[in-house]
């Protein structure tokens, strides 16, 4: 099954477009996980406490990339397909030649990845050419620092994150989608306007204090999209020293996510 129809038929068993960042930062983790693979067990707990309210898993590579971390996320990834959840890797990838066919390589793991589009479309054949993935191209991200580049005009009225959604859309296969921010609601509708057909991958609310209603109302592509937040749920508990009650404060994070941007479906 391809990727956003895989998607769409999570979204409906779980009645969700939550993504939850699994983003194990070691010097969060609490100390009661001290085993072989904390990361792993950190997962696995909060995997248990949120699958009935996530849509899909977004781990982000930079927390795994040693090797027991790349043991935990193999370990994530299959626990994930097992509660019959997919699993976006956020990598933000782009290079070229042998080296973007070895990072596209984990798309035999994972079912979605990001990519960084900065070094054109060569550079994203490696991913595009998977058919069943999803790849989602980097447009307008969520952090402050975004409108150094992706805001800059580049002729014909566009901006530079203008122009990639609509580069973005041509590439496509019914395989792409792009990563707009929830931080910058009206860019994020100025790209809908651009691109209505494409999911959207929408970070930034939560910790990062994002608009909820916009990341629905303009995230969604017939129904499909999704609105991610890491922090404000794996991290929910951390007032408490008591592990039921840590995991606890997890589901109910994902719970309360859910019904909020359920509010706006």
């Amino acid at each position: 099954m391809a990727f956003f129809d895989e998607l769409a038929a999570r979204i409906e068993t779980a009645d969700s477009v939550v993504s939850v960042g699994l983003d194990p930062d070691p010097d969060r983790i609490p100390d009661f996980l001290d085993g072989d693979l904390p990361r792993w067990g950190f997962n696995r707990r909060v995997i248990d406490a949120t699958h009935e309210h996530a849509a899909c898993y977004k781990p982000n590579a930079a927390f795994y990339e040693d090797p027991d971390g790349w043991r935990a996320l193999e370990e994530t990834v299959a626990y994930a397909h097992g509660k019959g959840v997919p699993v976006l890797l956020d990598a933000k990838r782009g290079d070229i030649g042998n080296t973007a066919r070895q990072y596209a390589s984990v798309l035999d793991t994972v079912d979605a990845i990001t990519v960084n589009p900065y070094l054109g479309e060569d550079s994203l054949q490696p991913f595009l050419s998977r058919s069943d993935a999803g790849v989602f191209v980097l447009a307008r991200t969520s952090n402050p620092g975004a409108r150094d580049f992706q805001n800059l005009e580049v002729g014909n009225d566009k901006r530079l994150y203008e122009y990639v959604a609509q580069r973005a859309a041509e590439w496509s296969d019914g395989n792409v989608g792009l990563v707009v921010g929830a931080t910058a609601p009206e860019e994020l509708e100025a790209v809908r306007e651009l691109v209505p057909d494409l999911p959207f991958l929408v970070p930034g609310v939560g910790a990062q204090g994002g608009d909820a209603e916009a990341a629905v109302e303009h995230g969604l592509a017939d129904g499909v999209g999704l609105v991610n937040s890491s922090r404000g749920i794996i991290f929910a508990g951390e007032e408490t020293s008591e592990e039921s009650a840590y995991f606890d404060a997890a589901g109910d994070a994902a719970r309360r996510l859910k019904r909020r941007l359920n509010e706006y479906r």
